[in-house]
């Protein structure tokens, strides 16, 4: 704890000192240029030059007079006619930025590194004319960079900081040893006692917490025993439960294999017969489609089936036309907004599987008189029910393997909670995100962004 508060009252007090160093250096800095190029200003009105004496010498003499500020005369068409600093300059300057602001507004300043000198320089430059002729007069004057200034902050800097630190360590004993050394006695007193007093009113409260605690230690050993015997109940429980599920899970193996048999006894009747053979094909085919839609399942991580273009469009039409009797026979109303022609890289069977499912538990879980509205275009594929919906606690576990929102076991609606397990494997396959929107009562819409 102590060495937390050290740490964090460092940190905080170190960025601030620092915060400040760099926003103290900025403002110098630009309070800095704005000094040096309000004095080049200036110093540009004592300019009295004529245009034939702007040679080297002249802007010897200009910058001795400026207290060697440099400076460099420039035609008016860009070419360096002479500078104080003995520089042979064949670059043409009428595209630097100061130059190229006097040409069009009579003056201009910029701050850049010269490519010449190699400082910061601070360029002020203004345009003038004699006769028909245009030229131009710049001033230049060395500034210590952002990084330059700081550095000479540094060592203040540093001072700033050893005080800093010396303080937080003062901050930190004193604020340990009043605030932390009761805490502490509490707690060698809880340690080696089981009647804890303190003089302090705020941690009165946590003192009677820990009386407390050791008087309960006595009926907590007692109820450890009752504690077993409940663990022993629990265990039979869940036992009980494990045979109850598997026996439910037998079910069907169980009633097509007692049917075959009494139909193999000969004792049964033509209706009871009729009755046995109805049961037997009931059970067989559920065990069948499970088995499949297991299968079927599977193959999606094991078909090694390339990917080719499948008219999407088509695929999803014929699905609403196959399902039309079904949508029918539930008075269920299917809303067609597919756009023509799209196409996408998959396979038919996997497209079929993943508009099949959509669609069918659009209908299944669908109210009587409600509707399905299919949409499809080059961005999502879309399937909205005015349905029974799915409540908010179950809208994570749509998507798992054998979840069904019919909580019986068979489900009335005939599924085995893996369509939309089998959706969701085929979209992460292809790379596709699906989601899902429901409210419980009003219906669902499942989204499939390609």
């Amino acid at each position: 704890m102590k060495l937390r508060i050290l740490c964090i009252s460092v940190l905080i007090t170190f960025f601030c000192i620092l915060a400040y160093s760099f926003v103290s250096t900025e403002l110098f800095y630009d309070s800095t240029l704005k000094g040096v190029n309000e004095s080049l200003s200036t110093y540009m009105n004592s300019f009295d030059v004529p245009y034939s004496s702007l040679d080297e010498s002249a802007a010897k003499e200009f910058s001795k007079q400026l207290d060697g500020v440099r400076v460099t005369f420039i035609d008016g068409e860009g070419n360096v006619l002479a500078d104080s600093e003995d520089e042979e300059v064949n670059e043409n300057h009428l595209g630097r930025e100061e130059v190229a602001q006097a040409a069009e507004s009579g003056e201009g300043s910029a701050i850049r590194r010269s490519a010449t000198v190699g400082e910061d320089f601070v360029y002020y430059c203004r345009r003038f004319t004699s006769g028909n002729a245009v030229y131009f007069v710049r001033l230049a004057q060395p500034v210590a960079s952002e990084w330059a200034l700081f550095a000479d902050f540094l060592p203040t800097v540093i001072v700033f900081l050893i005080i800093d630190l010396l303080a937080c360590i003062l901050f930190t004993y004193v604020a340990t040893y009043f605030i932390l050394r009761p805490v502490e006695n509490l707690t060698r007193q809880a340690a080696l006692s089981d009647r804890i007093k303190t003089k302090f009113r705020e941690l009165q409260p946590l003192a009677e917490i820990l009386n407390d605690r050791n008087k309960d230690i006595e009926k907590k050993m007692n109820e450890i025993k009752s504690e077993k015997e409940l663990v022993e109940k629990a265990q039979n429980s869940k036992n009980e439960f494990i045979s109850n599920i598997t026996h439910e899970m037998n079910t069907p193996l169980t009633s097509i294999r007692g049917y075959a048999e009494l139909l193999a006894s000969g004792m049964m009747n033509k209706e009871q017969q009729d009755a046995a053979y109805k049961t037997i094909l009931k059970q067989s085919e559920r065990l069948t489609n499970l088995i499949a839609c297991i299968i079927n399942y599977n193959e999606i991580d094991n078909s090694d089936v390339p990917a080719c273009d499948v008219n999407l469009s088509k695929l999803a039409k014929e699905m609403l036309a196959v399902v039309k009797p079904e949508a029918d026979k539930r008075k269920v109303t299917l809303i067609d907004d597919i756009s023509d022609n799209v196409i996408v890289q998959s396979t038919h069977e996997r497209m079929s599987e993943m508009v099949g499912n959509l669609i069918r538990n659009a209908i299944r879980y669908n109210k009587e008189g409600g509707s399905v509205k299919v949409t499809l275009n080059i961005d999502r594929f879309e399937v909205s029910d005015t349905g029974i919906g799915i409540s908010e606690e179950n809208l994570s576990k749509v998507f798992s393997r054998f979840f069904t929102v019919d909580k019986s076991h068979s489900g009335k609606n005939g599924g085995f909670g893996l369509g939309l397990a089998m959706v969701k494997k085929i979209c992460q396959r292809e790379g596709w995100i699906i989601s899902v929107k429901s409210k419980e009562g009003v219906g669902s819409t499942f989204t499939v962004k390609f």
